[in-house]
């Protein structure tokens, strides 16, 4: 969850923009979002791939409305409103994305009115996407943030951050189902949505970083093999197609995250990433 830095833009573009304007009728389930987080975007993906009404509302960073703030006072997003009672007319708040698509993925499991299911049924696999949901959340994810706001006052180097990001996943990647596309084979799961933000966000890095995040290519040497799986990964999950109606214009993402690659973004995330201490 991050706290928004107040000179960003207040609105969504591009192909987010198109599905924002579907979804923005009254509903009693809403999702209360920021267009730049990528912790939103794991929420609005699940929403997307399970097929729920909602109704998207944007946080305008300018101006944070009483009824948002009334459910979470610390003005965090994503914050998913859950209707409550027989008339659905209260709403009872929960936060945490990875919280949030768990509990879409729990409320809307019925396969008749709503989309597939993201976690398997077998108990011990929806442990193992849990582990692997962790690790992208607790491993990656900071890794991610090192690197793209690494300066030269940092005690590590660029090139260690960029290491960093990669030994990460490579770990991942070597749990993968090894003919994929996706983590699990064929089917999309939610330890593919727990990436995919920051798998669509990679490009800042090669745009923001001298040598971007170095990850090859060409599947030469001997990692080459694991590097063409994971690129086979990012390819199906970056194009899948609810992942790309969730984004905004890259224009307005290389705004959002200029102020984390000089590294004085005021989100807690990247006041954390700054102090050397575990994301909120």
């Amino acid at each position: 969850m991050v706290n928004v830095d107040t000179s960003l833009p207040s609105e969504t573009t591009g192909a987010a923009a198109q599905l924002a304007a579907r979804f923005s009728a009254e509903h009693p389930l809403k999702l209360y979002s920021g267009w730049f987080c990528p912790f939103v975007q794991r929420s609005w993906i699940t929403l997307v791939e399970k097929k729920i009404p909602y109704q998207y509302v944007e946080v305008n960073p300018y101006k944070k409305e009483p009824e948002f703030l009334a459910l979470n006072p610390r003005g965090l997003v994503p914050t998913l409103a859950v209707p409550v009672g027989a008339q659905g007319k209260e709403q009872k708040p929960l936060f945490e994305s990875n919280i949030i698509c768990e509990y879409l993925e729990d409320a809307y499991a019925d396969e008749e009115k709503y989309g597939p299911h993201l976690l398997p049924k077998d108990p011990y696999q929806r442990a193992r996407c849990r582990l692997w949901i962790d690790h992208i959340s607790t491993r990656i994810v900071p890794a991610f943030y090192k690197l793209i706001q690494h300066t030269q006052q940092k005690p590590y180097s660029l090139g260690q951050a960029r290491e960093e990001l990669q030994k990460h996943i490579q770990t991942l990647v070597k749990e993968m189902d090894p003919e994929g596309p996706f983590f699990l084979g064929n089917t999309f799961s939610l330890v593919d949505i727990s990436l995919a933000p920051w798998a669509k966000r990679l490009f800042l890095i090669d745009h923001y970083k001298e040598g971007g995040h170095g990850i090859p290519r060409d599947g030469q040497g001997s990692d080459g093999e694991l590097w063409e799986r994971w690129w086979k990964w990012y390819s199906a999950t970056t194009e899948r197609q609810s992942v790309k109606d969730t984004w905004s214009s890259d224009e307005r993402y290389i705004l959002a995250y200029k102020r984390y690659a000089e590294d004085t973004t005021n989100s807690l995330v990247g006041q954390a990433t700054r102090d050397g201490k575990a994301l909120p």
